[in-house]
């Protein structure tokens, strides 16, 4: 179970202007949250404070994020290393520049892939994600392939990594329609695997309402109350206006 508990999140500049106040909220095991918003609204700041990734030098974080008992934003350089590489694994929008131009996809899953377990299961998924094969793209540079098949490759990687927690910023921005249904088939397997869950923010509101179990909007620095998705569409003319 993950709590996100946070007072403040400032931007040290433009005079300590508070970007988002008050939050907090609990994901159980076993499920996939999405937080709507507009863009502009603080989704990916929130998200990225979740792993404790925001730039110290642009951003002050007044709360708490507990997992397993722990405050991840009070975590040490080599416990948050850890965290990120095994137990919370972020997929940012733009997975392109995720990784480093001048390495290969191969250096990426060389730690990962030292079995023949997990050799197929990364076949299986390259398979499933309908991607060339794991000698092709594991041949390729980050730039020679789509920001698409870069995407695809990030939630592999991301699926391979097996954390217990998986965070998506913007997960169909850009894939179209069929692998977005394959996505959302996956997202849910994962989610009901073990302790895992997921958190996702978007503002594909149709992607959210078939994937989630709650859904929470992100407007003015705050986050609404945490809706179960019956509600969520039943009231979907009060929010529409927010996304």
């Amino acid at each position: 179970m993950l709590s996100v508990i946070i007072d403040e999140i400032k931007l040290k500049a433009d005079k300590g202007r508070v970007l988002l106040s008050g939050i907090n909220f609990t994901v159980p095991q076993n499920s996939i949250l999405t937080i709507a918003g507009k863009n502009g609204s603080g989704k990916s700041t929130l998200l990225l404070t979740i792993p404790a990734l925001l730039n110290e030098k642009f951003y002050s974080v007044s709360g708490k994020i507990l997992f397993e008992g722990k405050d991840v934003l009070s975590s040490g350089n080599t416990e948050l290393e850890n965290i990120r590489r095994n137990q919370i694994r972020y997929v940012m929008q733009d997975s392109a520049n995720s990784f480093n131009p001048l390495k290969k996809f191969r250096y990426y899953f060389e730690d990962i892939l030292k079995d023949k377990t997990s050799q197929k299961e990364a076949s299986d998924l390259f398979d499933y994600f309908m991607l060339p094969g794991i000698d092709k793209i594991f041949s390729l540079y980050p730039y020679e392939v789509s920001g698409g098949m870069a995407q695809r490759i990030g939630f592999i990687f991301a699926f391979l990594s097996k954390p217990e927690i998986l965070l998506l910023d913007e997960p169909t921005s850009g894939i179209d329609s069929p692998v977005a249904n394959l996505l959302l088939l996956k997202l849910k397997e994962f989610a009901s695997t073990g302790n895992n869950c997921i958190i996702l923010v978007t503002h594909d509101i149709l992607f959210a309402e078939k994937v989630s179990d709650r859904i929470a909007v992100l407007n003015n620095g705050r986050l609404s109350e945490l809706y179960p998705v019956s509600e969520f569409i039943q009231n979907n003319n009060e929010f529409s206006s927010l996304y």
